[in-house]
């Protein structure tokens, strides 16, 4: 009886267990449901993330390519700026010199219109010393009629035969001054050349008169106004085969008064326009 009845106990307890287990399922399900939910909505948001940050990189990519476009711009802006305040530069140091120029020039003008004036004044001398002899003859002619008489076929005589002056060219004077040069006579040197431009201004050899005539400032050390003579040669007589020299000795007469500013745009001036010349070998040892 009791064997009948042992298995009837023990149901109970059994059902109670399979209760407990699905129970338990249930809440294991719910588990893995919440997990799962759980396990989306996180791949979700580092979708999102992912997302935001491609983005992001993509923005960041764009301001570096900014950031380097402008450095680029800033570059160029920054050489262009460089090349125009170097233009300036050599604008600046051309309008010193043209200024320089102009200063020494005026100087040289002055000089010679001092010389002017001193030879204004001795020939106002001389002409009222010739006055006086012109009014001592008069008187003398009229106080003796006929010694008058007898001394003008004396003069007619005299004039007539006057020997003509020997034939000058330029070629002569230009020879001339060169022999007073190399003699050390510069002022009679340059007396000759200026003669010879004023009398031959269509000659050759003006402008190599004109280098010698600045020359002979040069060698007598008057620099300032060596200077302004050997602008001469500069501006005048481009195609001169004198004109390499005259600019670099008009450097060296800037560089001999302490102008070292213009004294290295002209040597600058001979290495550039005249490389292949002597004169720029000795302007690059300048520089």
């Amino acid at each position: 009886m009791k064997k009948h009845i042992l298995p009837f106990l023990a149901l109970p307890f059994v059902l109670l267990n399979a209760c407990a287990s699905k129970q338990e399922l249930n809440v294991v399900q719910y588990d893995v449901t919440r997990l799962k939910s759980e396990a989306s909505n996180l791949k979700n948001e580092a979708q999102a993330i992912k997302s935001q940050t491609a983005v992001s990189y993509a923005d960041m990519q764009q301001v570096r390519n900014d950031i380097a476009r402008l450095n680029g711009s800033l570059e160029e802006v920054s050489h262009r700026i460089t090349e125009q305040t170097n233009k300036n530069n050599n604008v600046f140091k051309r309008l010193g010199t043209e200024d320089s120029l102009l200063v020494h020039q005026l100087s040289g003008l002055e000089t010679k219109a001092a010389v002017l004036e001193k030879k204004l004044a001795t020939l106002d001398s001389r002409l009222l010393a010739l006055e006086g002899i012109v009014g001592t003859g008069t008187e003398a002619l009229r106080k003796d009629s006929v010694a008058t008489t007898s001394i003008k076929p004396a003069v007619a005589s005299t004039l007539a035969v006057e020997p003509t002056p020997a034939t000058v060219n330029d070629a002569s004077m230009f020879q001339e001054g060169v022999t007073l040069f190399g003699k050390k006579n510069y002022g009679a040197a340059r007396q000759t050349f200026m003669a010879l431009i004023k009398r031959f201004p269509t000659s050759l050899l003006v402008g190599d008169a004109q280098f010698y005539i600045a020359d002979s400032f040069f060698s007598e050390k008057r620099y300032e106004q060596a200077i302004v003579e050997y602008q001469e040669v500069i501006a005048k007589y481009p195609k001169n085969s004198k004109r390499p020299a005259a600019l670099y000795r008009q450097a060296r007469s800037f560089e001999l008064i302490g102008d070292v500013a213009n004294a290295k745009t002209r040597y600058k001036d001979v290495v550039n326009v005249y490389p292949t010349s002597p004169e720029a070998a000795l302007a690059k040892k300048k520089l």
